[in-house]
């Protein structure tokens, strides 16, 4: 069980585009929006659900991160380099972020990670939405990339149901 996670901007904006922020408040114990993210997220249309959410005081603020060295040799945005400074510097917290490089990059230094769709998975299991499937083409409808087939894959696999995309 972890102390917490640490978001990136994409699982924030894209869940609270489809109506599911309150996924991530009701799966992880504490719940930290790292500087970067805010501004990032702020920065965004004035009528933009993760903006508004964030604005209303969403998740905990976190100080600016120390960047690690071994995050930065990455070169991820700034985001990304603050959500698994973070998640390294602090034993217990997992990143949340999406970016397949910044992705790569936990867990070759050993952070814990997921990202929105496991996220979901998550929220299935638990109970918290009736439809995996559903949840996730509203994610994709939302500007999120999920590619069919492993899409398909981890929702049989891991859920049970099957994929049908738009």
């Amino acid at each position: 069980m972890s102390d917490g996670w640490v978001i990136n901007a994409s699982p924030i904006i894209t869940l609270a585009k489809v109506g599911h922020l309150e996924l991530i408040e009701k799966l992880a114990p504490n719940v930290g929006v790292p500087p970067a993210v805010v501004e990032e997220i702020v920065s965004g249309s004035e009528n933009d659900p993760g903006r508004l959410a964030i604005e209303r005081g969403w998740g905990k603020r976190l100080g600016a991160a120390q960047l690690r060295l071994e995050v930065l040799g990455w070169s991820l945005g700034p985001g990304e380099s603050e959500v698994l400074s973070i998640a390294l510097g602090q034993t217990g917290w997992t990143a949340v972020v999406d970016d397949a490089t910044a992705r790569s990059c936990a867990r070759s230094l050993g952070i814990p990670v997921i990202g929105t769709l496991g996220v979901v998975l998550r929220g299935k299991r638990r109970g918290l939405i009736d439809s995996a499937a559903e949840v996730i083409r509203g994610l994709r409808r939302a500007g999120l990339y999920l590619d069919d087939g492993f899409v398909r894959d981890v929702l049989e696999q891991v859920v049970g149901e099957n994929w049908q995309p738009e």
